[in-house]
């Protein structure tokens, strides 16, 4: 059995690192302990743990944009036996790598965007979708692609919202005529960031509530929890009619 590093040496390991987004406790050396949003992510994680499973014995586990990877370790200790984590960012990965190595976690990590998680020819008992789809060009896309190929069961999703947490009930269909439903506060929209929010080039999309959930319903993912404001856990299901990653949709039969 290897020697436990030390602190110092895991200080310094973790410092060559660069900036850590995560704080995570490496054997008692946190590596965000400045972090603007204090103990980040560990003080959200609180708002939602509950929600899955405490022993995840046997379960599979895709963390989409994994960042320095404290939700993976998180999945470990539950016992997962398979968590990978994806993100496009190397930097992020040799940091996810480092603590998982350091904490003596067995985690895959790989650079890969979400819109190829095709490539993966795997599906996974849980997926972990937190703080990404605001920070992408082609959302809905990204959601369908996640039903279509790597979601077997649950999901765990987290989006930024703006706008009011009014959710209207919404018709089946409108006359092309009638412009109202859309000047209703609670009327499910999406909002284009067209240059920065919060000094973030990324953020690109930013949903109402009433969006994120028919986001959701429509790619089939029936809401089963909402923990937290911005988080839901979810049952993969068929999609709504007409929905799928690709053109001509496949319809409502599509599971």
């Amino acid at each position: 059995m290897s020697q436990r590093p030390s602190q110092d040496a895991i200080r310094a390991g973790a410092t060559a690192l660069g900036d850590w987004f995560h704080n995570i406790d490496l054997h008692g050396v946190w590596t965000a302990p400045d972090h603007p949003l204090g103990n980040h992510p560990g003080q959200f994680w609180q708002h939602f743990s509950h929600v899955l499973p405490a022993d995840m014995t046997g379960m599979s586990v895709l963390d989409i944009g994994c960042n320095g990877g404290f939700y993976a370790l998180e999945m470990k200790r539950r016992g997962a036996a398979r968590v990978l984590g994806i993100d496009h960012d190397e930097t992020y990965l040799e940091q996810a790598r480092f603590a998982a190595r350091t904490l003596g976690q067995e985690i895959e990590f790989r650079r890969m965007e979400v819109y190829d998680v095709g490539a993966l020819g795997e599906r996974f008992d849980l997926v972990i979708f937190l703080g990404v789809l605001y920070h992408l060009r082609h959302p809905l896309l990204a959601l369908d692609l996640i039903h279509e190929h790597v979601a077997k069961d649950l999901l765990l999703f987290q989006c930024m919202q703006r706008g009011t947490t009014e959710v209207a009930p919404v018709a089946e269909d409108y006359p092309f005529t009638d412009a109202a439903p859309f000047e209703a506060p609670g009327f499910p929209r999406l909002q284009f960031i067209e240059h920065r929010y919060a000094g973030d080039l990324t953020n690109w999309w930013v949903p109402n509530r009433a969006c994120a959930e028919a986001m959701l319903r429509n790619t089939g993912f029936e809401i089963l929890q909402n923990p937290d404001p911005e988080v839901y856990l979810c049952r993969r299901t068929a999609p709504a009619y007409g929905a799928a990653a690709v053109y001509p949709a496949r319809g409502a039969g599509a599971v």
